[in-house]
């Protein structure tokens, strides 16, 4: 198969949006003082080093429930921020909760900003997954991760080491966050969660490196994410009693009526948006929770009796959220003749809110840009990205998301990261770090 032929037409499409390396202007490093030259000048001769771990990394299978694959990719970062000075430490999950663990490093200091950074090193792409391996391409790389988010957790790395090889990170407070279970998050989020909280309270500000949508857009909040369960039950009797005084309308038109109103209450409030992913109907249902797949059995000329419908529902704010459920529920409430129905929900990402602070964390990012030649950076829509580790730590401290790799398709077999942007965006990350570390 020819890749370059393939992604031919997307790279085209995104070009305006990639702002490769040649497209620069003359003499920007005019806006920038000796010590910041230095520290681009290292990220310039580490770049091919550190293309070179990236292939390594993405090359280690690392899908959420891989535990030997993710722990395996957390050793590779591991040793790295160790040689940077950084201390390290891995956070076992409960044996019962399935999940790796997460990797934490911390380098300890007074000076500047207190730093948050924050990755992880697990993927959608399973061991039994076709799509294993990293491919270069030219000027892209494919691969599992390359975009979301090894790419992000590279550039992260090699951001920190120029500034360690400029001698700049002497006294500086940051601490990486480097999650294992981030595309499936491990439950209870009390537990799962807890060590990167407890990193908030103790940062001013948090940078996420999921993947960059351009160099000049930055993303300052991010939806929530939470799943609801609806569970309907109706009268099983011989169809041609349905509608009936005596059998009623059964559960599949009672989740019909749910559903729709659904869909006539919620779609137009903005930024809400929820999605039935899974829905099974009939006599009698089987589902797996854990596993999100069942069975059903019914007959045409038999009344359904049962049905049971998960889904998800993505907001701007906790408030917005309530605001949903108490809606949904009133829908539930009002049941068809000889119907029941109920609905649960639980939590999953919280909302990271537009703040003033996080604002001015993309200030200071648009400053890097714009004395690099990029020019300012502006907020990114949220309704165009999902959930991510940033939003745990949005109620303690400032920040943003986004500063990682370059790419397209990811969660998808054509995954893919663009290797003209990988050097600029490291760049970028060392600027901003060293500037706000001052």
């Amino acid at each position: 198969m020819n890749l370059n032929a393939y992604f031919g037409n997307r790279l085209i499409a995104v070009s305006s949006l990639l702002l490769i390396n040649s497209v620069f202007i003359n003499g920007y490093t005019q806006k920038l003082n000796k010590q910041e030259k230095k520290i681009l000048a290292i990220v310039e001769k580490n770049n091919n080093e550190a293309i070179a771990l990236l292939e390594k990394v993405v090359n280690i299978n690392s899908g959420t429930m891989n535990i030997d694959g993710v722990t395996a990719v957390g050793l590779e970062f591991n040793n790295a921020f160790s040689k940077l000075g950084f201390e390290t430490s891995w956070i076992d999950m409960p044996e019962e909760m399935n999940r790796a663990g997460h990797l934490f490093a911390e380098h300890r200091g007074t000076q500047g900003k207190r730093l948050l950074l924050i990755g992880h090193l697990d993927t959608v792409f399973e061991k039994d997954s076709p799509f294993q391996t990293y491919v270069d391409q030219d000027t892209i790389a494919i691969g599992p991760g390359t975009e979301d988010m090894k790419g992000g957790n590279v550039i992260m790395l090699y951001a920190l080491k120029a500034l360690f090889e400029a001698g700049v990170l002497d006294e500086t407070q940051i601490i990486v966050a480097l999650h294992g279970d981030e595309e499936e998050t491990g439950k209870p989020l009390s537990v799962s969660r807890k060590a990167i909280i407890d990193a908030a309270k103790r940062s001013d500000i948090a940078l996420g490196y999921e993947g960059a949508t351009g160099f000049d857009e930055i993303t300052i909040t991010r939806r929530g994410s939470s799943g609801w369960k609806l569970e309907v039950s109706g009268k099983r009797a011989h169809s041609s009693g349905i509608f009936g005084n005596e059998d009623g309308a059964g559960a599949i038109f009672e989740t019909a009526r749910i559903l729709h109103e659904f869909y006539n209450q919620l779609r137009n409030v903005k930024y809400l948006t929820f999605n039935p992913g899974v829905i099974l109907g009939g006599t009698f249902v089987d589902y797996d929770d854990s596993n999100f797949k069942g069975g059903a059995y019914g007959k045409s000329n038999v009344i359904p009796q049962t049905v049971v419908v998960t889904g998800g529902l993505r907001f701007i704010s906790e408030g917005q959220k309530e605001e949903a459920r108490n809606t949904m529920r009133t829908i539930v409430a009002a049941h068809l003749p000889k119907t029941e129905a109920v609905i649960t929900f639980w939590d999953s990402y919280p909302a990271m809110a537009p703040t003033e602070g996080n604002k001015k964390v993309m200030e200071a990012l648009s400053q890097v840009s714009t004395d690099m030649g990029r020019g300012e950076v502006v907020a990114f829509d949220p309704l165009k990205r999902g959930a991510a580790d940033i939003s745990f730590v949005a109620d303690y401290t400032d920040g943003i998301d986004g500063l990682g790799s370059m790419g397209k398709n990811g969660h998808t077999p054509e995954e893919w990261m663009d290797l003209r942007s990988f050097e600029e965006l490291t760049k970028r990350s060392a600027l901003l770090i060293y500037r706000l570390t001052r």
